[in-house]
């Protein structure tokens, strides 16, 4: 069970309530779509953006498949799933790209929504090292949600262990949606 932090509270207004949940998605998977779906519902959002991160050029790495790799399987993994879709608006943003640069220029460029940063138990407990994290706390409504295993209703997998699974040759249709399987294996990815 996705557990919110106590102090949150939202005012329900006129504006869309949109989720900014963020990560590299390489590869993204059903424990992230399952994830979305609980975030949209627990914090009361009207949808979800998943937010895929650009590739930091400081921190190459030859597991991270490319921009548009991660962004194409991302949008097949969501083709109708309704209230969750896919951005690639943070890799239009100068580099490096920090989540309040983000949050702002989405609050200027989409004025009739009320943006919500998604986070995991994880992030928060370093929360305060991000850059502006007062400014963040102070203007945007942040939902952290923290899991632990067995609770019901959520997937556990991680990106590691797909691309794991790959290099060894094993199967990972039960963890990805079969068009992102498809994706990967057509383009040769985390082989």
């Amino acid at each position: 069970m996705l557990r919110p932090m106590p102090w949150l509270q939202y005012k329900r207004s006129s504006m869309i309530r949109t989720g900014i949940f963020g990560g590299s998605f390489n590869p993204i998977h059903n424990g992230h779509i399952s994830l979305a779906l609980q975030l949209k519902e627990q914090a009361v959002l009207d949808e979800v953006w998943l937010m895929v991160s650009p590739q930091n050029p400081l921190k190459q790495s030859s597991d991270l498949a490319d921009d548009e790799q991660r962004l194409e399987m991302a949008r097949l993994a969501v083709e109708g799933v309704a209230g969750i879709t896919v951005s690639d608006y943070e890799m239009h943003l100068p580099r490096p790209s920090y989540t309040w640069n983000t949050l702002e220029a989405l609050s200027k460029d989409y004025p009739e929504r009320q943006f919500v940063l998604m986070i995991g138990g994880d992030n928060w407990a370093i929360f305060d090292k991000w850059y502006r994290a007062g400014d963040i706390k102070e203007k945007y409504e942040i939902f952290v949600y923290t899991r632990t295993p067995g609770d019901p209703g959520f997937i556990d997998i991680s990106s590691t262990a797909i691309r794991q699974r790959i290099r060894k040759g094993k199967g990972i249709s039960r963890m990805v949606p079969k068009t992102v399987a498809d994706y990967i294996k057509e383009n040769g990815l985390y082989a």
